[in-house]
């Protein structure tokens, strides 16, 4: 197990050093002068310019800028930002509002999709399967950020169930509204996957023989149909969590979370290289650690995986 765990980890540096390679680039080909941009109509003198490009090191070239920020990152140095701000001070502070809202949602989407995708399952061509298959096709149909205004005007401003923008005031209760909109296209994700796995295994001959065997309705679909279904789902859900965290940018703008997406949107307007690949950096780590839970998790779905030679 240690060893699939230390092979997993060394198979995630590539991908690192890979994903931080493309953004940075990205982040770098961008057209405009960051250093002019931060005085709008109000520009400095050139020695100013000059003074503030050799300290966020624009005046290098792109593979000395990269480097430096590689040996910053893994020195735990992330410097400043634009604005004068310790990026790991603001990552620190930005960081945990986007994770609770990720995990808000991640259980939203795992437990009703699951809940509705096994019942469907069970029940497939029953008015309860229909029904939910056509909703989960009219969730996915619709973008998220309109998804986000209707259950803004609907649950927070006609019905006053929650709060309609969030703003500094941040709890689990005040996130829950935005997390069943980051958690909805996903859910339906969720609820047909299921569906078609227990669909699948509810006909599979271990079934029939535990059926056989005297043993009861619930302990055959919990300990049989359920458990076995989980694989596919177990895979899904762990590779939307990265997805959570980078689609919770649309989700954090509509509801004003102070999250990583609206840090993450202002870096980019300021083409703040360091700042944007240190959040896709973390970004990628939280992805990587979730495949692995992912991974461990198979070995309990189905004892007949195993990691050792």
């Amino acid at each position: 197990m240690i060893q699939f765990i230390l092979r997993r980890l060394l198979q995630a540096i590539p991908v690192f050093l890979g994903t931080t390679l493309l953004v940075y680039f990205m982040v770098f080909a961008l057209p405009g002068d960051p250093i002019r941009a931060l005085f709008g109509d109000r520009p400095p003198s050139e020695a100013v310019i000059a003074a503030l490009r050799q300290q966020y090191n624009l005046d290098q070239p792109f593979w000395i800028q990269y480097g430096l920020f590689l040996k910053n990152l893994f020195t735990f140095n992330l410097g400043v930002d634009f604005t004068g701000q310790p990026i790991a001070a603001t990552l620190g502070r930005v960081f945990p509002v986007t994770v609770m809202l990720a995990v808000e949602a991640l259980v939203i989407q795992a437990v009703f999709g699951i809940g509705f995708g096994l019942i469907a399952g069970l029940r497939k061509g029953k008015i309860f399967d229909s029904t939910v298959l056509l909703a989960s096709l009219v969730v996915i149909a619709i973008p998220i950020f309109v998804l986000g205004f209707v259950l803004q005007l609907v649950f927070g401003v006609y019905l006053g169930w929650a709060k309609p923008t969030v703003g500094t005031d941040v709890t689990w209760s005040t996130l829950l509204l935005p997390a069943f909109a980051l958690a909805l296209v996903s859910f339906a994700y969720v609820l047909r996957l299921t569906r078609a796995s227990v669909i699948e295994n509810s006909t599979a001959d271990y079934v029939r023989t535990a059926t056989a065997k005297g043993l009861s309705r619930p302990r055959v679909v919990m300990a049989h149909i359920l458990r076995n279904s989980m694989i596919p789902v177990v895979t899904y859900l762990g590779a939307s969590l990265g997805g959570l965290m980078g689609g919770a940018i649309v989700t954090e703008g509509i509801f004003n979370v102070p999250g990583v997406g609206q840090k993450l949107y202002q870096a980019i307007l300021r083409s703040e290289g360091p700042t944007v690949v240190a959040i896709v950096s973390v970004l990628v780590l939280v992805f990587v650690i979730a495949n692995l839970l992912v991974d461990l998790l198979y070995a309990w779905l189905d004892p007949r995986i195993r990691y050792e030679k």
